[in-house]
């Protein structure tokens, strides 16, 4: 029901509603004076509608219009007439049809804004300073109806699938191995600190001791963490967790939602989605979020450089590296230079070195490991590479995590840079049987690849301790057009592999008991099989949108240093609420 200053919005009004009196608010678009007719664009969240005031009709109207400005807030009521066919206005919906006012009020005027809405050249720490005006932008607008549609997709499909929103704790206690935690101090308990969730990862898995089965909430979650374009210190995910079920239930489910989620976008896709395992997605691309609308796949020439004499390549093997190869098609023409800066970018990458093979257009083979290696050493790698004359491969040699993550950055800098990558595809895929574990260097021990609370691999269990890099998880990531969209695994419910796996983490008993007890204890008390995944919205809604950053789907988002420009957080606190809650900070205040 359409309240009085609104009986229609301005984008729903076409030829059918000609003759109709109608009553319409919205914002002044722009003000068109063309010899004394005055042409108003008025524009709601809908869309746009023409005014039209003529002074030989009604010049009372045509006085309040001459007064009006852009972002004006109004009111008019009046008649619905059909536009003189030449001026129909075909971008628009409502270009056929257009209103001479009766009555307008000005609701609200406007200062001259601080950026013109529709200029791309605005800066973005001016945007979000203005947020509230930036959000009038089509494009801006346009992105969050789209969030809205996704989470109402998400939610009325898990609905339909029997799941229960269920909401869980914000103030939480501090967990370790993730990211940061944001913490807050308790004014009640002198001292002591609440931590703001990373994920509702501890609640869900205990709802499914509680019996609710199948769980799903569109969580908010909090990381003290470095940002990037596609990470804000506070985001969304859709949360789903669900009892009595095996890895295959879980993405079958996920599959469902994602095919509404994307039919609301106007996307059609077609489960069931390719499964690869994790292993088989480093060997072929070197990352675990492989875009697979492309080729241009690694491949092992490690045993071939054994069987060389480049002394260099078979001591990094000899110490647990390896050598991996991409074949680039085409680009044997690249001059000196642009060879040097494609060995500059992989050093970039990580890489201390890059070596190369030309196979030239007229036959010949440049390259400085000629002379490590002979012909039948070549024609085998030329063979593995599936390389033709014009084409160049490329040798990364190192630890095999150096080696993946540098080729896998080349892979998809050149898909891009060949225009070799089809932007219309929409590939979603599984990445199963991740690592148990990962080896920190920094911190000198093994650590969770998912989270503490992942199922082993039943047939690796042993692994956990005897053997822990070769351990695997039943952990799942769906990944879409290169970008993990999510990630989930089958839960531990047993109160007995939770405690191998937290010892093969190095957390102590007493760490466990003090971080995790309440959790280990509810295990004790009759736990069903269970399993969950996550899906990051903000990162879905952008990929949807078209945009590089989520910040263009949050409608109040932090820019690059945590901050809010719009309302100055964070900001310092004052020396009463420090004292209330026990405080005193060391930091010299900024005088601005």
């Amino acid at each position: 029901m359409k309240t009085k200053m609104k009986t229609n919005n301005c984008g729903e009004l076409r030829a059918a509603n000609i003759d109709e009196y109608v009553t319409l608010s919205g914002w002044v678009d722009c003000v068109r004076d063309l010899g004394g007719i005055i042409f108003v664009e008025l524009r709601d969240r809908s869309g746009y509608f023409q005014l039209v005031a003529d002074p030989q009709v009604n010049k009372s109207i045509h006085d309040v219009f001459s007064k009006l400005k852009n972002e004006y807030v109004i009111t008019v009521k009046g008649k619905i007439t059909k536009r003189p066919p030449e001026t129909y206005n075909e971008t628009l919906d409502t270009g056929e049809v257009e209103m001479y006012p009766e009555e307008v009020t000005i609701l609200s005027e406007a200062k001259t804004l601080p950026f013109v809405l529709d200029d791309t050249n605005v800066s973005e720490d001016i945007k979000l300073k203005y947020r509230y005006l930036d959000i009038r932008r089509r494009e801006m607008l346009n992105n969050l109806k789209m969030r809205h549609k996704v989470v109402t997709a998400a939610r009325n499909y898990l609905n339909s699938e029997d799941f229960m929103e269920v909401e869980t704790p914000v103030l939480i206690n501090t967990t370790p191995e993730g990211a940061r935690d944001y913490l807050v101090p308790s004014r009640v308990q002198p001292g002591k600190f609440f931590a703001l969730p990373q994920s509702p990862q501890i609640f869900k898995q205990l709802l499914m001791v509680g019996g609710i089965e199948k769980y799903y909430q569109v969580a908010k979650c909090f990381r003290d963490e470095d940002l990037r374009a596609d990470r804000q210190p506070e985001f969304t995910q859709i949360d789903l967790e669900m009892s009595f079920v095996e890895q295959q239930d879980v993405i079958n489910t996920v599959e469902g939602m994602l095919k509404a989620v994307f039919s609301a976008a106007g996307i059609e896709i077609n489960p069931p989605f390719k499964q690869i395992t994790w292993r088989e997605a480093m060997d072929r691309y070197g990352s675990d979020k492989p875009d697979v609308r492309f080729g241009l796949e690694l491949f092992d020439v490690t045993d071939i450089m054994l069987n060389s004499d480049f002394q260099a390549f078979k001591d990094i093997i000899a110490a647990g590296g390896t050598v991996r190869s991409i074949m680039i098609p085409g680009i044997a023409g690249y001059s000196r230079k642009e060879m040097d800066d494609i060995r500059n970018l992989a050093v970039g990458f990580g890489a201390k070195g890059l070596a190369w093979i030309t196979f030239a257009e007229n036959g010949e083979i440049k390259s400085p490991l000629t002379k490590f290696l002979n012909e039948d050493r070549i024609r085998e790698i030329k063979e593995r590479a599936g390389a033709k004359d014009g084409d160049v491969v490329f040798f990364v040699a190192d630890k095999p995590k150096t080696v993946f993550d540098v080729l896998g950055r080349f892979r998809l800098y050149f898909g891009e840079k060949l225009n070799m990558i089809n932007k219309d595809e929409h590939a979603l895929l599984w990445v199963v049987d991740f690592p148990m574990f990962e080896y920190s260097e920094e911190e000198g021990r093994y650590m969770s690849m998912h989270h503490p609370f992942t199922s082993p691999n039943p047939e690796d269990v042993d692994k956990m301790e005897s053997d822990p890099a070769n351990c695997r998880s039943i952990a799942y990531d769906i990944v879409y057009n290169g970008t993990e969209l999510g990630g989930g695994s089958v839960r531990i419910h047993s109160a007995e592999i939770q405690k191998r796996v937290f010892k093969a983490l190095g957390i102590s008993d007493e760490d466990a008991q003090r971080k995790f007890g309440f959790m280990v204890n509810a295990f004790q008390y009759g736990t069903p099989p269970h399993a969950g995944l996550a899906i990051g919205l903000d990162r879905l809604i952008a990929l949807l949108c078209r945009t590089d950053s989520i910040r263009d789907v949050i409608a109040f988002p932090k820019n690059s240093g945590a901050k809010c420009l719009m309302t100055n957080a964070p900001t310092e606190a004052s020396e009463e609420q420090l004292r209330e809650l026990h405080l005193k900070s060391t930091v010299k205040p900024h005088v601005q």
